[in-house]
C-alpha cells in the first residue's frame, strides 16, 4: 500500500514539512534549512544532531544508546539523524551550542568549510619616514605573511586611505579568491556571509549562509518575476525574440525578484548587504542566459547551441544584484543546452560520480535532466517531458500550492492529502497526479495501457461509481469538482514515457539494466514530494526496490550551497562537464522505438 506523506514540526521554529515514511528528522530539516548541528555527516557517531520527540514515537537506536545519557533517552531525546519517521511528529531543536566546522550537506555529505571568501584581521605597523611603504603595499604584504595572494581593484583602492587611518591601521581585508573584496574599519571576521540561488524557471530559492559557520542564517523562495512572461524556457526565449529590450526587461524580471528574495533574507537574519559578499547562482542554461542578460534564442532551434556553457565569474554591481557593490556572483557550468548548472549542482550534492555505486540522478520537469553512472563514468542527457508534473495541461491541474491535492489512496474510499491539511480540494499537483494515477492501475480501475474502465467493467468495486463521464470523456473523481480525465493520464504517459526514455538510452549506452542500479534519485522540487512507489508503479523510474529510490529535495539548492562553503568542492563542481558525456536524444534513432515500449504502464507483477 503507498504511504501518505507525513507531516513534521520543529520547534521553537514553528516550521513544518512533509515527507516520505522512513525520512530522518535530520534529513527533514536539512531539505527545509533548519540548522541542526552535525560534523559526522549524519552517521550518528558525533552525537550532536539531538532533538526532542515532543509528538510521535522514534525508537531509540544503537546511536543513542551509545551517545545520549539513559536520562535523556528517557525525556524523549534522539538522535535526528538515526530518528526515523514513521508517524506525523513534532520535536525540539535546540539551540546551537558550537560553532561547526564542517556542514552536511547534499545526501547526508560531510563539507569541510574552505570558503572561497576569507576575512583576515591586521593591526599593521603604521607609516613613517622610515617605511614609507604605500597602503596597498602594506596590506599586501601583511596578506603574502599569512599565506594569501592578493589583487586590488581601482574602486577597493580609493578606499584605503580613510579606512587606514580612522581604523588606526586595525583592519579586516575581505578576499574572494585573491581578489580583495573590500577593507574594513576593526575586526569584522565574525560578519562574513554569502548567498546561495536556485534560479528555477518556476520558483527561485535563495539561502543566506554563514560562511564561518557553515550554517544557513536564513532561507525563502518566491515565483520567478519572469512568470508573466511565460510560464516555461521556450516562452521566456520567444519573448526575448522580440529583441534586445526583451531580454533586458527578462533580466530585470529576475535581478528584482533576486533582490526582493535578499531583502527578505537581511531582514530575517538581521544583516546588511555590505556583509554579503559572494552569490553562487544555479539554474538551467535559458536561465543564467537571461540572468546575464545574454540572448538565448539559439536555445530553441537545432542545433541547441548556447553562448556559454563555463562557470563565468561577474561582479555583483554589474549585475545590479544587492550584496556589498564589490563583491561577486559566480555561477556553475552546464553539461548540455537542456542540462544546466542545476543538474551541476545536483550532481555535486548527491555525489554520484564520487563513489562506486552506479545511480540514476533524475530532476523531474518540464525537461527530465538525468545523469547516470558512478566513478568510473556518468552519462547525462535532458528529455522533453512536457508541463504535465507542474500540473499544467491537466484539466483540473495546478501549482504545488494551498487546496492542491498531493497525495491519493484508494481504497474502499478516497483518501487524499490536501496541501493546507483542512482545507477543500482545489485542483491536483504533479505529486498528486502520480499518485491518483498509480492507485487507479493498482486499484484495477484502469488497465496498463492506460485506459480508465467503465463503471460496468468493474461493477463490484466500491469505487466504481467514480467513474464518470466528463464531456464525453472517461473521467475519475477524486474530489466535489476535481477531476482526472482519460486525456490528462494520457498527458502523463507521455510526460513519464519521455524521461524513461531517457534513462532507458542511457542504460543502454552504459550495457546496465536496472538489477544493477543501486540508487535512483528523484532530484527537483517536484522530486521532494514525488511518492516514490509511485514513481515505480507508473514506469518513471526503473524497477527496482522501493527503498532504493530516494528524494533527494532541492539538490540545486544544496549543491550551490556547498560551492559557497566550500572552494575545493567548487572546483569539483568546474570539473564536471569534463567528466560527463553528454547524450543529444535528439538525434538518436533509437529514441523513438524506446519510448513506444515504455509508454505504457508497467505490468503489476513486475512492480510488486
Amino acid at each position: 500500500m503507498i504511504q501518505r506523506k507525513l507531516e513534521v514540526t520543529y520547534v521553537p521554529f514553528d516550521r513544518t514539512t512533509r515527507v516520505p515514511p522512513g525520512t530522518t528528522l535530520f534529513s527533514a530539516a536539512h531539505w527545509i534549512g533548519l540548522p541542526i548541528d552535525s560534523t559526522c555527516g549524519g552517521r550518528g557517531t558525533c552525537g550532536k544532531c539531538k532533538v526532542r520527540v515532543i509528538k510521535g514515537i522514534a525508537d531509540a537506536e544503537t546511536a543513542d544508546h551509545r551517545q545520549l545519557r539513559p536520562q535523556e533517552i528517557a525525556d524523549g531525546w534522539r538522535l535526528s539523524c538515526q530518528a526515523h519517521i514513521h508517524e506525523d511528529m513534532t520535536c525540539e531543536v535546540p539551540q546551537l551550542l558550537r560553532v561547526p566546522k564542517a556542514a552536511t550537506m547534499g545526501l547526508g555529505r560531510l563539507v569541510i568549510l574552505d570558503p572561497n571568501v576569507r576575512k583576515v584581521y591586521f593591526e599593521l605597523k603604521e607609516p613613517s619616514l622610515e617605511d614609507q611603504r604605500s597602503d596597498l603595499a602594506r596590506l599586501k604584504d601583511a596578506l603574502t605573511e599569512e599565506g594569501h595572494d592578493m589583487v586590488a581593484g581601482v574602486s577597493v583602492l580609493r578606499t584605503l586611505p580613510q579606512v587606514f587611518r580612522e581604523a588606526n591601521f586595525r583592519v579586516t581585508a575581505v578576499l574572494a579568491g585573491e581578489r580583495l573584496v573590500a577593507v574594513e574599519a576593526g575586526d569584522t571576521t565574525e560578519q562574513c556571509y554569502g548567498v546561495a540561488f536556485d534560479v528555477g524557471t518556476t520558483t527561485l530559492v535563495g539561502t543566506l549562509m554563514n560562511l564561518r559557520t557553515g550554517m544557513a542564517a536564513s532561507v525563502t523562495s518566491t515565483l520567478n518575476g519572469q512568470a508573466p512572461f511565460g510560464a516555461d524556457v521556450i516562452s521566456r526565449i520567444s519573448h526575448g525574440m522580440n529583441g534586445p529590450e526583451a531580454i533586458h526587461e527578462l533580466q530585470l524580471a529576475v535581478i528584482s525578484t533576486m533582490n526582493s528574495v535578499l531583502a527578505e533574507l537581511y531582514r530575517d537574519a538581521g544583516i546588511s548587504p555590505m556583509q554579503t559578499y559572494e552569490a553562487v547562482v544555479v539554474g538551467n542554461v535559458t536561465m543564467l542566459h537571461l540572468l546575464l542578460g545574454v540572448d538565448p534564442s539559439p536555445l530553441s532551434m537545432m542545433p541547441f547551441t548556447p553562448a556559454f556553457m563555463d562557470e563565468l565569474t561577474v561582479d555583483a554591481g554589474e549585475l545590479g544584484l544587492h550584496i556589498h557593490p564589490h563583491g561577486y556572483v559566480q555561477t556553475l557550468p552546464a553539461l548540455g543546452a537542456y542540462v544546466g548548472a542545476d543538474i551541476v549542482a545536483g550532481v555535486l550534492a548527491t555525489g554520484v560520480l564520487r563513489e562506486d555505486k552506479l545511480r540514476v540522478f533524475v530532476d523531474v520537469g518540464t525537461n527530465g535532466e538525468i545523469v547516470l553512472g558512478s566513478a568510473e563514468r556518468a552519462l547525462a542527457t535532458a528529455a522533453p517531458a512536457g508541463p504535465a508534473f507542474e500540473g499544467s495541461q491537466i484539466k483540473c491541474g495546478m501549482r504545488a500550492t494551498v487546496g492542491a491535492i498531493e497525495g491519493v489512496q484508494l481504497g474502499d474510499r478516497v483518501e487524499l492529502q490536501i496541501i493546507g491539511g483542512d482545507v477543500p480540494a482545489e485542483g491536483i499537483c504533479g505529486s498528486g497526479l502520480v499518485d491518483a494515477v498509480a492507485q487507479l492501475l493498482l486499484a484495477g480501475l484502469m488497465d496498463h495501457s492506460g485506459r480508465l474502465k467503465l463503471p460496468g467493467d468493474v461493477p463490484d468495486h466500491p469505487l466504481a461509481d467514480r467513474l464518470i463521464d466528463i464531456d464525453g470523456m472517461r473521467a475519475f473523481l477524486l474530489a466535489d469538482g476535481v477531476f482526472l480525465t482519460q486525456r490528462d493520464i494520457r498527458e502523463l504517459q507521455f510526460a513519464k514515457g519521455s524521461i524513461a526514455t531517457g534513462i532507458k538510452v542511457l542504460m543502454d549506452i552504459l550495457r546496465v539494466t536496472a538489477g544493477d542500479l543501486d540508487e535512483v534519485l528523484l532530484g527537483g522540487s517536484f522530486g521532494s514530494y514525488l511518492n516514490p512507489e509511485s514513481a515505480k508503479v507508473i514506469g518513471l523510474v526503473p524497477p527496482v526496490d522501493v527503498d532504493r529510490i530516494i528524494a533527494v529535495g532541492n539538490s540545486a539548492g544544496e549543491g550551490a550551497k556547498i560551492a559557497l562553503l566550500s572552494y575545493r568542492e567548487r572546483q569539483v563542481a568546474f570539473e564536471l562537464p569534463s567528466r560527463i558525456e553528454y547524450v543529444e536524444l535528439s538525434g538518436r534513432t533509437d529514441f523513438n522505438d524506446s519510448f513506444i515500449s515504455v509508454l505504457g504502464f508497467p505490468q503489476l507483477e513486475t512492480v510488486s
